[in-house]
């Protein structure tokens, strides 16, 4: 492939729900540009972006793909980085990473499934990211959907700025083409995308009455001499509207609604138009930064003259393929064989072939101009992440706002012996998703391994089978408890053996109570009058506390909250240890803790989910159901509301699927750790069990 300026440059990224058809619609479009001679299929496992095995056995999107095709334009070749998304949400982190490089966005809506949850969040994806962005209505060649409903729901949802541009045309119960709103004229399909010019069809002249009005009012109001003209009654030239409509569509105050058929190639001529014309190259973009010198903000134009910098967006780490770090360049033309400098890490790294990436294929490039994306491979310290500069001029560009991952569960390899190779694996798989985290859990003996959702955690599992021959099992975790008391009690410690030659003697009389600080496993204080106990055993009493707390009587968790004060004693002149009085401390904690009414301390979270209006009752309820307490509730003036909540941290297992399926994937949560407080009888009860239970397993 050529190398591109940055005003030939498209970053175009795909977005809406799962199973929308966005692979389909690259595929298509790679077919119609003649990447492709013969097109491939989610369900047949052979497309160009689903090219992973967990995706062609899944049967949908994982991974982010960059596909690049190459179209003829009004104003000569241009390129266009498609960018497919996964649409369900467990793969979010993808998503991220793709807007963060990308300057313009195709919403993928099914036309009979209409306006899905992936639809609405793709939506604020692009308010977030603030992308100019098109719809796209796939499946039109289902006769059972309704093109005109879901005009009239998304003008609903979305507002006056959804502005169709196209009229489908339907005869015999199947679509054969199109009128376009801004020419008026009728567009019938031939071969493909391929189109004639036919007659507009008398039954589609309501419906493209509305849209055609609905177009001029947003003409109209891009000037005041527009909206004279409009009022005016003068009619507007072809060249006023494709004017209008760009500045429009860039400035995100018109969104255009185009319709085709992706397993069919049906739109997809004027699908590559309008990103031709209407949708920004790098050149009229910017890139925020800041400069690692001064330590101030900086907006980077993507100037191919200025000195070189780059964004690593994305890594991939396949054991098949290799190591590539996905980068787009910012200023400046990157080329091969040259030393670049990675500004985070303050390491210069040595690029030996420069590549674009097609799905799993790499192309080798002379060059990467300002704007575009390619690839490099066999970095060594450089991440996800990162940004390449000049040594002596250090920047470090913005990086995709990553969710943080709150969905865990419990793993270990099925074969012993494996736990370098998964952890081995699993560093290369967090390299590639930044959404992935492990842990490990030395107070519960357990690693947990964090994701956005189950289903992600399933495919992480999956992945490791198949990429790395290693097996792991997934359960639910151990929650951190602890162990407390209640009331105040006065017991006595002795520890007396006799042996051959010197006798073991230490014998100590403490008080135990609570403390009133959880924070602390324990205060110790010493009231010892007349030497019954010598000052030099004080810390052997104290060492027998500490070990101690580190696994209380009841069920093993930590104690917190004692205050135990040594009172009183004896010691012998002879048999009397260091190790004698340490076991008796041992033993007058642990009956005088069983006597002083011990309680289980369950983990408090502090819950905040953000929901639509619609969904506040339910997730409410299952609250509730969780024993948690609504602390408050908060608006965003938007149509949501931000929940606060303070819910056991045990309750908060699988809570992300629960709360996915309530709100049709649209509410999100965070937590943190708020405090410790008594559980009720029913779960003390079930901790001390469960606790027995693993004891007498192991």
């Amino acid at each position: 492939m050529k190398a591109y300026k940055t005003e030939q440059i498209r970053n175009v990224v795909l977005l809406g729900h799962g199973g929308a058809g966005k692979t389909t619609v690259v595929e298509a479009l790679a077919k119609v540009t003649g990447v492709l001679s013969r097109m491939g299929k989610v369900d047949d496992g052979n497309t160009i972006s689903d090219y992973d095995k967990e995706e062609q056995k899944r049967k949908f999107s994982i991974s982010t793909s960059v596909v690049p095709i190459e179209y003829k334009g009004e104003n000569g070749d241009i390129k266009i980085n498609l960018l497919d998304t996964p649409g369900y949400f467990d793969f979010c982190g993808e998503v991220e990473e793709a807007l963060s490089v990308a300057d313009a966005a195709i919403i993928v809506i099914n036309c009979k499934s209409g306006i899905e949850p992936g639809t609405r969040k793709a939506w604020e994806y692009c308010d977030k990211y603030e992308l100019p962005r098109v719809i796209f209505v796939t499946d039109m060649d289902d006769d059972e959907a309704s093109f005109r409903e879901l005009v009239i729901k998304l003008s609903m949802e979305f507002g006056r700025k959804v502005s169709p541009i196209q009229i489908p045309i339907r005869e015999d119960r199947k679509f054969v083409g199109y009128v376009n709103v801004v020419k008026m004229k009728g567009r019938r399909f031939t071969t493909e995308s391929n189109y004639e010019e036919c007659p507009i069809p008398d039954y589609v002249e309501k419906q493209l009455e509305t849209a055609r009005n609905a177009l001029m009012e947003a003409v109209a109001e891009t000037s005041d001499e527009m909206m004279e003209k409009y009022f005016g009654g003068e009619e507007f030239s072809y060249e006023e509207i494709s004017q209008a409509l760009r500045q429009n569509v860039t400035e995100g105050s018109i969104v255009p609604v185009l319709c085709g058929s992706g397993y069919n190639c049906q739109g997809m001529s004027t699908l590559l138009q309008s990103i031709d014309k209407y949708f920004p190259s790098p050149a009229s973009c910017e890139c925020v930064g800041k400069d690692l010198y001064t330590g101030e903000r900086f907006v980077a134009k993507y100037n191919p003259d200025a000195n070189l910098t780059a964004m690593v967006w994305k890594t991939i780490a396949d054991p098949f393929i290799g190591k590539y770090s996905l980068i787009k360049v910012v200023t400046g033309v990157m080329k091969p064989d040259s030393v670049i400098y990675n500004a985070n890490k303050e390491a210069d790294e040595k690029i030996g072939k420069l590549y674009i990436m097609r799905g799993k294929d790499t192309i080798e490039v002379d060059e990467l101009c300002a704007g575009d994306i390619g690839a490099i491979s066999k970095l060594t310290v450089t991440q996800t992440g990162d940004t390449i500069a000049q040594r002596n001029a250090p920047v470090e560009y913005q990086t995709a706002d990553i969710d943080k991952p709150y969905t865990f569960m419990a793993y270990k390899p099925v074969n012993k012996g494996d736990d370098d190779k998964v952890s081995s694996a699993l560093s290369k798989m967090l390299d590639e998703d930044l959404t992935l985290r492990v842990v490990n859990d030395a107070e519960n003996r357990q690693s947990l391994i964090y994701g956005i959702g189950e289903q992600q955690l399933d495919v992480v599992k999956s992945k490791l089978e198949a990429r790395y021959k290693v097996q792991i099992t997934l359960s639910k975790p151990k929650f951190a408890y602890r162990e407390t008391i209640r009331k105040k009690v006065k017991v006595q410690g002795r520890h007396k053996k006799q042996s051959g030659g010197h006798g073991q003697f230490g014998d100590v009389i403490m008080e135990f109570e609570p403390s009133g600080d959880l924070t602390i496993p324990y205060v110790f204080e010493e009231k010892i009058f007349g030497g019954s106990v010598p000052k030099n055993y004080f810390p052997a009493v104290e060492k027998g506390l500490q070990d101690c707390v580190q696994k209380g009587p009841m069920a093993g968790y930590p104690v917190v909250g004692i205050k135990a004060t040594l009172v009183d004693g004896s010691y012998h002149p002879v048999d009397s240890s260091e190790m004698a009085f340490k076991m008796a401390a041992t033993i007058a904690f642990k009956e005088g803790f069983m006597q002083a009414n011990p309680v289980i301390l369950e983990p408090i979270a502090a819950l905040t989910v953000t929901v639509p209006d619609s969904f506040t009752g339910d997730v409410m309820g299952d609250l509730n159901r969780r024993r948690g307490r609504v602390l408050g509730m908060n608006s965003d003036h938007h149509g949501k509301q931000t929940i606060e909540a303070e819910v056991p941290m045990a309750e908060l297992y699988g809570y992300g699927t629960d709360l996915r399926s309530m709100t049709g994937g649209l509410g999100v949560f965070a937590y943190e750790l708020a405090r410790y407080e008594q559980a009720p009888n029913d779960v003390q009860n079930a901790v001390i069990a469960a606790a027995a239970e693993a004891a007498d397993a192991e």
